[in-house]
């Protein structure tokens, strides 16, 4: 076989495309194409609304038999009011939700979660938190107890669980353990100390009634 090209043919056109070539138009076109899409959708979208809202509003709340003055926005709850602005962080914000307990405060006599109480919404209210109960020398009964009975672990739970179980005694001097596992049922161990918890609380019961509500 002749592998020599005929004169008598005309010469082939030459092709000048290449995959290469074709792959890089289409990248270069979508990346322009996209990027105008882009700037146009960017052109057309609203401006940010500007935020309108009450700012700021000074308040006082009575916490621990004293009048602390703090400036806070309307929707700060009464747990962030305590821990980040007078310092007060004894009482847990965890959940944040109202189902741990960690957060329990007594206010006016009653346990309350401080996190779903409105510090503007506090004030005028006597507000009391573990900070009230004893010193490091001279322990409260119910922290006495607890220190006693190895009623706390990680601690997260304990501020709550000592608030909670001061409440209940003042309302229930002689408990059963029934009555205390029901009484404390709103708050929540993650460690399971709940037997060291409920001992505690009777114990604490005694002692109180021994020696008078603060021992």
């Amino acid at each position: 076989m002749n592998s020599k090209k005929d004169p008598a043919l005309p010469a082939k056109p030459k092709n000048n495309f290449s995959r290469r070539g074709f792959m890089r138009g289409v990248g270069i076109g979508s990346g322009a194409l996209g990027t105008g899409l882009l700037e146009k959708e960017a052109a057309a979208a609203p401006a940010a609304a500007k935020v309108v809202g009450p700012g700021p509003v000074p308040i006082t709340l009575e916490i621990n038999g004293k009048p602390v003055h703090l400036t806070v926005e309307p929707r700060v709850t009464l747990i962030d009011a305590l821990r980040n602005h007078l310092d007060i962080t004894g009482a847990k914000k965890v959940c944040d939700r109202a189902t741990c307990g960690a957060c329990t405060v007594i206010m006016d006599g009653k346990t309350v979660y401080s996190c779903t109480v409105l510090a503007i919404d506090a004030q005028g209210k006597k507000i009391e938190t573990i900070e009230s109960l004893g010193t490091p020398t001279k322990r409260h009964p119910i922290s006495q107890a607890f220190w006693d009975n190895d009623a706390q672990q990680c601690g997260y739970c304990t501020p709550g669980f000592v608030m909670a179980s001061k409440g209940f005694l003042e309302e229930h001097p002689n408990p059963t353990m029934a009555e205390v596992e029901h009484g404390l049922g709103g708050n929540i161990c993650r460690c399971g100390t709940y037997m060291g918890i409920r001992k505690a609380v009777l114990e604490a019961a005694a002692a109180m009634k021994k020696g008078g509500k603060n021992g």
